[in-house]
């Protein structure tokens, strides 16, 4: 029997979620874009907001097809648009830019240092939309910029929990605060197992069914323990004990033993957590004295990894 838990505030512990903009002026200065960039016109729109990772080539629109013009998106000027435009006459190519001066467009960017027609600086200037060229050919312009915005436009949200690797699985360990979440996570390094963050876990979705967990940057593979305060993890166990990030394969939730309550005892029923939209399997595994939680969480491990192995046979 399939459950699939509905409300992501109370069940996973939610703390935010973060809708990310990228602004042309970003592009321009990271170094982590590592595309050579300028600006040939239109600075007054380096404020324009790019919204999604997708980017679009501007052939179509200059051939009339107006209706996929996406005003979030990077539209990319390569040769074969240039070389279409040099093929019309005067009164078409005005026509082109004509249309696409009825669409707002965040930026634009011409790739391999080629001339830009005056059509386009005067689109740039009327609509405040910057026109940036890059020396790069398109492909690479297009694969760097690709991957850059997906990063940096990638849905995420904070949530409270521990994450490890086990068995090279990302297991998220959830549970009300005070239920021995870290102490469960301690006993699990001791055991050979990797932390990647605890008390706070940032989840970004890749794709449609993707979802990767690290923790941040200001307390990176520190642990809170009640009544021995904050560790490092990497300095008391080593750099083997600690990870960046992980993939996200299942959780397991912690509550406190029930007993009016009916637990899965024959292993039949499955219930799932939602994340920015992507499902992922989650465990409740109640906690009372004699337990060893740790140890029923690496079995919860290794059985997912024989489920995994016995659906692809």
């Amino acid at each position: 029997m399939e459950r699939t838990l509905s409300n992501e505030h109370d069940a996973a512990g939610l703390t935010n979620e973060r809708v990310e903009t990228v602004s042309v002026q970003e592009l321009l200065t990271t170094p982590l874009l590592d595309l050579n960039l300028e600006v040939v016109e239109g600075k007054e729109g380096l404020q324009n907001e790019i919204r999604s990772p997708l980017i679009q080539k501007l052939g179509l629109a200059l051939a009339g097809v107006m209706g996929f013009i996406h005003p979030d998106r990077v539209q990319v000027v390569g040769g074969s648009e240039l070389s279409y435009l040099r093929g019309l006459d005067s009164a078409e190519r005005a026509a082109a830019f004509d249309r696409l001066k009825k669409h707002p467009i965040c930026c634009i960017v011409v790739v391999k240092d080629l001339e830009i027609p005056l059509e386009l600086l005067d689109l740039s200037s009327a609509g405040k939309t910057p026109v940036l060229r890059s020396s790069d050919i398109g492909s690479v312009t297009l694969a760097k910029m690709a991957s850059y915005l997906e990063k940096r436009l990638a849905p995420q949200i904070t949530i409270h929990g521990v994450l490890l690797q086990i068995f090279g699985l990302g297991v998220l360990i959830l549970g009300p605060s005070g239920i021995g979440k870290s102490e469960c996570a301690l006993e699990l390094i001791l055991k050979g197992h990797r932390l990647i963050s605890d008390d706070y876990v940032e989840l970004t979705k890749h794709g449609m069914d993707r979802l990767t967990g690290e923790g941040g940057k200001t307390l990176e593979h520190h642990m809170e323990l009640r009544g021995l305060g904050i560790i490092n993890i990497k300095e008391l166990f080593g750099i083997s004990a600690t990870g960046a990030s992980q993939n996200i394969d299942f959780a397991v939730r912690l509550e406190r033993w029930n007993p009016e309550a009916e637990y899965d005892r024959l292993g039949l029923d499955q219930s799932f957590i939602n994340y920015l939209g992507v499902s992922i399997p989650v465990i409740d595994m109640p906690v009372a004295p004699g337990r060893n939680i740790a140890t029923l969480v690496e079995v919860a491990a290794r059985l997912h990894l024989l489920r995994r192995k016995k659906n692809h046979e």
